[in-house]
């Protein structure tokens, strides 16, 4: 990259060395290092500037001296830079204020953009360029020859001759360099500058491609010092602000062709749409005539301070712009009488061409902001200067200690100071350019950025139109990925940066109502996420109402049944008297009537919304009505053995078991089953729950048993009582009658355990209110076989086959079977 580094390195040790030649006189090594301006003064300020931006690259053979190095292409910006310096040095020359009496003189070198030849003129400026000089009292020492150095613009070349100056405390001030390595005052002890650090640049950059929402971007930086610094404070600063790299490269202008080719396809090849470049104006002056070569387009530029305010840049059709070898030729588009002129009509120069006439890059006033900080550093040297001749003979004669002091306002009211670092303070205007009709790129200041402000407020933007790629009104997208909506996570993609991932739909029960949330969070439990999985809806409650199908229909069963039964006890209320409804003890019958309304009604505390009274009442009520009905029928069952009993000769048996007797039976069996509820309800009783395991989406609200043991107790009661009976009735089923009760009792006992033995399985397998639904089809259906079987028939009797209703006839078959 830098072919003359080796001469350049034996060059500096041989021009940094002076032998005396003999007591009286002291040689120069090297060849003199001339200016390429100069104006002598009472007090010398040197400059350093890049008057041409490149050179020939050459082979040495180190066989022999090298040529000094060829400088190519005239860069007219460090000719404004350098007139910048002359214009604050002859104003402050003609001023009657600072520094009256004394004439300030200027040598400017050309560093050609090169490290080498800017340590060589830095110690020519130094050093003085005489090749015989007479010795002071110490060997072979002078004075500097200059009080301050201006310059240079980029910060390679300032870490370099920073490095060679700082030992003899002489000041450098840059008015472009910005690096933050420069702010370390061991390394460079010599060096200030107008301009801020890139170490707040870098960040300003990242905080504004955050702003809008760029994630994912490529790099393109200068391969100096310069870029590589301000370009790796920038992927620190991006890092810690979400933002992901999908390449960062390195360039120089010199660099060869398939270097370049290699950058522009990694760029053609690339997703992202927005460039953060941090490049020198030059480096950036190459990129873009490749990337116009191969007509690539449509990408968002983010640069820095180098190449932002270049007017040779900002043009749309870069194809045209060309570079010129002769700056005056250039300048007034005349070529000198010595040269072949190849086109008659062109003119000749004469040296008297008007300024005011000519409009290109060197007239182009775009870079202002820069030329100010020439302005500034002249000034703040001049300022220096003038305190130290205003100061006794006590006072500190440095001038390095006098800039670092100064605090000053120029004309326009900026105000000049220089921090312990020997920075100024942080400000930055945001540029955006915006094509104007004629052709012309206006710089437009749409926003500004203070370091010196608290985080959330450095960044400021002016509510004003931005013109983004391609003419464009609409902030252009750059994300590796989309971002993630409400009811999403982030899930990193394998093997590459965090801005790359997939959005996964949050689970069931889960949500999340930010963007690109990286987790999912669970709802409460008495919560479920909604559809779209961006916020939670109280969960629905479910449980058996009147209000739907399944409830109406059960309600009328329920009533149903409860209507049949009271139509079955008015028939036999109005048949009392007939010798059916006498035969097996009426009371009971009523009984058992009555006790299968309570069982028909009691399903009824089943539906509905559970409460603390429901839950206790209903399954008591259930338990207590169902014992009572059993206890009925088994009661029946006993008479219809005794009865048959009795007919037997020298038999007694009714006396023992007599309508007294079988009243206590009902009572006390009822009396056992009340007993147990009240343990039950006592101990543990039921009450409202509200279950979240059998649906996700649901909460079920229903009736927790409380005690287990108590509800198991209540049924198998119920079927120990029903199984006694069963097995009774079965054993009477063939007695002698012409209407043995037994017949019947036997099949409707036959159904309700068969009713109660599936009840058990389907009970403990249905969820949620399909459990209490299960529940009251039981109730109802062992009621309903109970009624159907035991009074359905005798109720045919009555009302159909009134004949058949006489103790002649239902005694007439028992004789004929006894004979």
């Amino acid at each position: 990259m830098w072919p003359e580094q080796g001469w350049a390195l034996l060059h500096l040790l041989l021009v940094a060395s002076f032998t005396q030649a003999d007591e009286s006189v002291c040689l120069q090594r090297g060849d003199p290092e001339l200016p390429q301006l100069s104006m002598e003064g009472d007090i010398m300020l040197g400059g350093i500037f890049s008057f041409h931006s490149s050179w020939k690259n050459r082979q040495n053979t180190y066989m022999h001296k090298p040529l000094p190095l060829q400088c190519i292409s005239l860069n007219f910006r460090e000719f404004q830079f350098a007139q910048a310096m002359l214009f604050a040095i002859e104003e402050i020359n003609n001023s009657t204020d600072l520094l009256p009496g004394i004439t300030l003189g200027y040598k400017m070198y050309d560093s050609c953009g090169s490290i080498a030849v800017g340590v060589r003129v830095a110690l020519a400026l130094t050093n003085g360029n005489e090749a015989v000089f007479a010795p002071s009292e110490t060997p072979c020492t002078r004075p500097a020859q200059v009080q301050a150095i201006m310059g240079e613009t980029s910060s390679s070349p300032c870490m370099a001759i920073s490095t060679v100056i700082g030992p003899f405390h002489i000041p450098m001030i840059s008015h472009f360099a910005t690096c933050a390595c420069l702010s370390d005052k061991v390394k460079y002890p010599s060096f200030l500058r107008t301009i801020p650090s890139d170490y707040y640049q870098s960040r300003a950059l990242a905080q504004l491609v955050k702003h809008f929402g760029w994630t994912w971007v490529g790099a393109v930086r200068t391969n100096d010092d310069y870029g590589n610094n301000g370009m790796a404070t920038f992927i620190e600063a991006a890092e810690q602000l979400g933002i992901c790299l999908e390449y960062s490269v390195a360039l120089f202008r010199t660099d060869p062709l398939e270097k370049l080719q290699k950058i522009i396809n990694i760029i053609k090849t690339s997703t992202s749409k927005v460039i953060v470049a941090f490049l020198s104006h030059m480096d950036m002056d190459v990129l873009i005539h490749q990337l116009s070569y191969h007509n690539m387009t449509g990408y968002q530029w983010v640069g820095s301070e180098s190449w932002i305010f270049d007017s040779q840049i900002a043009p749309l059709n870069l194809s045209g712009k060309k570079l010129f070898t002769e700056f005056w030729e250039t300048l007034f588009s005349c070529t000198f009488k010595q040269k072949k002129i190849l086109d008659y009509n062109q003119k000749a120069c004469t040296g008297d061409e008007d300024l005011n006439e000519v409009h290109n890059s060197f007239t182009d006033m775009s870079l202002m902001p820069i030329f100010n900080n020439v302005y500034k550093g002249v000034y703040a040297v001049a300022h220096a200067l003038h305190n130290i001749l205003d100061c006794n003979r006590t006072c500190n004669n440095k001038i390095l200690q006098h800039i670092k002091q100064i605090k000053f306002k120029t004309k326009e009211g900026d105000e000049v100071y220089f921090n312990e670092n020997g920075d100024p303070a942080a400000k930055y205007e945001i540029i955006n350019w915006q094509p104007t009709q004629t052709g012309i790129v206006d710089f437009v200041t749409v926003g500004l950025y203070d370091a010196s402000l608290p985080a959330d407020r450095q960044l400021n933007l002016e509510n004003i139109t931005l013109i983004w790629a391609q003419n464009s009104l609409q902030v252009p997208l750059s994300v590796c990925s989309e971002n993630c909506p409400p009811g999403t996570r982030k899930v990193l993609q394998k093997g590459k940066p965090v801005c790359c991932y997939d959005c996964i739909r949050c689970a069931e029960g889960e949500f999340s109502n930010v963007t690109d949330s990286i987790t999912c969070e669970r709802c409460p439990s008495e919560f479920w996420s909604n559809e779209k999985r961006d916020a939670c809806v109280k969960k629905e409650t479910e449980f058996l109402s009147y209000e739907e199908i399944m409830g109406c229909l059960l309600t009328a069963a329920s009533l149903f049944g409860t209507c049949m039964t009271c139509l079955v006890a008015c028939i036999f209320f109005r048949y009392r008297k007939t010798p059916i409804v006498r035969a097996n003890n009426a009371e009971l019958s009523f009984l058992l009537l009555f006790s299968l309304t309570l069982c028909f009604l009691c399903s009824l505390t089943f539906i509905g919304q559970p409460s603390e009274w429901s839950c206790m009442l209903r399954h008591t009520a259930f338990g207590i009505t169902f014992v009572l009905c059993i206890s009925c029928v088994l009661g029946k069952t006993i008479v219809v053995l005794m009865a048959f009993r009795a007919t037997l000769p020298g038999s007694n048996v009714m006396k023992w078991f007599g309508p007294v007797q079988q009243r206590l039976s009902v009572v006390g069996f009822t009396l056992i089953q009340v007993l147990i509820c009240i343990l039950w309800l006592t101990i543990s009783p039921p009450f409202p729950f509200k279950n979240f395991k059998d649906f996700k989406d649901k909460i079920i609200i229903e009736c927790a048993l409380g005690s287990a043991i108590g509800f198991w107790a209540v049924l198998g009661y119920i079927g120990l009582l029903a199984l006694l009976c069963f097995v009774l009735a079965f054993l009477a089923r063939k007695l002698p009658d012409n209407f043995n009760e037994a017949k019947f009792i036997t099949f409707s006992m036959l159904i309700f355990c068969a009713v109660w033995i599936t009840f058990i399985p389907a009970y403990v397998s249905s969820p949620g209110k399909f459990s209490v639904a299960v529940e009251i089809f039981a109730i109802l259906a062992s009621s309903f076989g109970l009624l159907i079987c035991i009074f359905i028939p005798k109720c045919y009797i009555i009302l159909l086959k009134p004949e058949k209703n006489t103790k002649k006839n239902m005694m007439g078959k028992g004789k004929q079977v006894s004979k």
